[in-house]
């Protein structure tokens, strides 16, 4: 099943957290938290605008982003767990 995001709204994937200590070992905390970052696995038309056309959205499929913790929908499909957010609510792109 694939989710097709209506709008000005993304799929994501979350990525699991990790922790770093002081001494530099990476802890996993996945689950104990809801997650911040993601990858982008499916994005909307865009933003209706007023002219009845659309604004072009500013992520891409394949983007890792940064998004506000609390606003992002949960939906599991097929025991894989999704977020559904709207872009005014992706805070930033990652880029390596």
């Amino acid at each position: 099943m694939k989710l097709r995001p209506l709008g000005d709204r993304a799929v994501v994937k979350p990525l699991p957290q990790e922790e770093v200590t002081k001494s530099g070992i990476i802890l996993h905390t996945e689950g104990k938290e809801r997650p911040e970052r993601g990858e982008v696995v499916a994005i909307g038309s865009g933003r209706l605008l007023d002219n009845g056309s659309f604004a072009p959205m500013s992520v891409k499929v394949g983007d890792k982003v940064v998004f506000k913790k609390y606003s992002p929908d949960e939906v599991k499909i097929d025991d894989q767990e999704y977020l559904v957010i709207s872009e005014s609510d992706i805070m930033a792109i990652i880029e390596a």
